[in-house]
């Protein structure tokens, strides 16, 4: 019975990953009729693993007759694959020049759901640093290298309703609408006493946001001239990053 079960399972989430593989790139959306002439499955089974589906974020519904167009999981996960895609390796010309030009701890963040999480760091070589670890993750709305990111995501609005109460997402929201208008931002003791962080985000294509650039150090060390000189070398070396990916 276990065994039967099981099959049932994994022919389930093939069947699914059928329907997903069928829209194509040239496919803004399908109609249940469209999927059904791409994938061999029953009308009501069709029906149900698209329910399914879309109960998980990977479908969206709407109109009449109803359509489907994939949904906003796919996005992430496609962003997660194309941030692993080569990426730590790519940055590392522009991370080493921030970290020979600035001295301070450099790090490379990009967004995993509600999370930003360091992919790549490099760690300052001075006796009084902060350092956080490839594999370290915070919430996203904590942080300017998280910050950044969430100014320029379409998902902000449902990340903030997500993570934040009420009360506190209209000056929230003023403050990414600054950092928006600015390109940039700067962290002081938010997530460490003593902490100063800068960071710039990094896109592929012209507007999709794939993570951040961030310079962390002391604020013994990095006072308001010194945040303003790190400040031109990020967004520089993060306008780098972008063009790997054909900003």
């Amino acid at each position: 019975m276990t065994a039967e079960k099981g099959g049932d399972a994994v022919r389930a989430v093939d069947r699914a990953l059928d329907i997903l593989l069928a829209f194509q790139p040239e496919d803004r959306q399908l109609t249940a009729s469209d999927l059904l002439k791409r994938v061999d499955l029953s009308r009501p089974t069709l029906y149900r693993l698209l329910k399914t589906l879309e109960l998980r974020g990977f479908v969206r519904t709407f109109g009449e007759p109803q359509q489907f167009q994939l949904g906003p999981a796919i996005a992430h996960l496609s962003h997660v694959w194309a941030s692993g895609q080569d990426l730590t390796q790519a940055a590392q010309p522009m991370m080493r020049r921030l970290w020979e030009q600035t001295g301070e701890t450099v790090a490379l963040l990009v967004q995993q759901g509600q999370d930003r999480i360091c992919v790549a760091e490099i760690p300052s070589a001075q006796a009084l640093s902060f350092k956080r670890g490839v594999g370290h993750r915070e919430k996203i709305t904590l942080g300017a290298s998280g910050k950044v990111i969430l100014a320029f995501s379409p998902e902000a609005e449902t990340l903030l309703a997500a993570l934040l109460p009420e009360e506190e997402r209209i000056a929230y929201r003023g403050e990414l609408a600054r950092i928006h208008d600015a390109g940039y931002a700067v962290s002081k003791d938010e997530l460490i006493q003593g902490a100063v962080a800068v960071a710039a985000p990094f896109f592929a294509g012209s507007t999709k946001v794939l993570g951040s650039l961030a310079v962390y150090g002391p604020s013994a060390r990095v006072d308001e001239v010194r945040i303003a000189e790190i400040v031109a070398l990020v967004l520089a070396e993060s306008r780098e990053v972008s063009k790997i990916f054909g900003l």
